[in-house]
């Protein structure tokens, strides 16, 4: 790293993960709250990108607002660790992979257009592999907004509501290139409305009106936090009852130090843990203080839990919304 030493860019990665102009020259409003050119910004930004320290510009999607996702894990064999990655990671609809430790070491989350789509993926993986594959569908999210600043606390941002009612056909294209990421060019909608054979002020129009109902739930620099030096990244697992999950799932997602907090569906007499959090730090001890933070919440007493360190990342990548074929932009 992985430190961000120049102010610039610092300000870049920290005030632009989210709320990024919807306008037909973004990267003028970023040039002028910075004091220096656009040039200067698509230069940065571009420099950043090439060297992995940002993944893309572009949306994450509320999850399951227009396609279908879940998490999912397998058990493989240490001798098999690397086929069988190489078998979840070829999947297009497998988004992201780690290996974490323990005895379901391999954790993915499988994206598709629809839920059909996403069982399909799961059992070509299960046939290919001859593993199960454990299905952990979202339940309800606490906190699923991932950012990280460079400097100070994190801003919590809660789940908003979904309005589904303004969905268009030809939103899906359209979210598919979003999610994937955009050219970092002085007039990026112009380009990517230009390849989906749409105008501009169209394109526009449908970024704001999927942002404003919350199917767009960021919209910014997606920044790869390993590059950035937060190496040290950690799932919690927390077996609670059913009615105990809301309580807790809303303490943690306010803790600091917790970048994600959701529950998810149990696999009975396999998986009994509904509550998830993650905790992503720049090392394992500060990562650690954050979870011993968590057990002490009154809420989590005497939770029964299990800690699962990420130890290598085989995948990291925007999630399948459409199958349709089109040029990238």
């Amino acid at each position: 790293m992985q430190g961000i030493a120049c102010p610039i860019d610092r300000r870049l990665l920290d005030d632009w993960q989210r709320d990024f102009p919807i306008t037909p020259r973004p990267f003028e409003s970023l040039a002028s709250d910075l004091g220096i050119s656009v040039d200067v910004v698509l230069s940065r930004l571009n420099a950043m990108q090439a060297a992995g320290r940002v993944s893309r510009l572009g949306a994450t999607i509320a999850p399951n607002a227009i396609s279908a996702s879940t998490l999912a894990a397998v058990a493989a064999p240490p001798e098999r660790l690397e086929e069988v990655a190489a078998i979840i990671g070829a999947q297009a609809g497998v988004n992201h992979n780690y290996q974490r430790e323990d005895d379901w070491n391999l954790w993915f989350v499988a994206t598709g257009p629809d839920r059909a789509d996403v069982d399909a993926s799961l059992k070509q993986i299960q046939d290919a592999t001859g593993l199960r594959v454990l299905d952990l569908r979202l339940m309800r999210p606490f906190n699923v907004d991932l950012g990280f600043r460079m400097d100070g606390p994190r801003q919590l941002v809660a789940p908003r509501p979904v309005d589904r009612s303004v969905l268009q056909d030809s939103d899906r294209e359209l979210l598919q290139i979003l999610a994937r990421g955009m050219p970092i060019t002085p007039r990026p909608y112009w380009d990517l409305a230009t390849n989906l054979g749409r105008s501009e002020s169209e394109v526009l129009d449908r970024i704001e009106t999927l942002h404003d109902a919350g199917i767009i739930s960021r919209l910014g620099v997606i920044v790869r936090h390993r590059a950035l030096g937060w190496s040290a990244n950690a799932m919690v697992v927390w077996d609670l009852a059913e009615h105990q999950v809301q309580a807790a799932g809303q303490a943690l997602a306010a803790l600091e130090g917790v970048t994600l907090a959701y529950e998810r569906r149990p696999v009975p007499d396999v998986w009994p843990y509904r509550l998830y959090n993650m905790v992503h730090a720049r090392t394992r001890s500060a990562a650690q203080k954050v979870i011993d933070a968590a057990t002490a919440l009154p809420e989590l007493a005497d939770a029964k839990h299990k800690v699962l360190f990420s130890t290598r990342c085989f995948k990291q990548t925007g999630a399948l919304i459409s199958r349709a074929k089109g040029k990238a932009a």
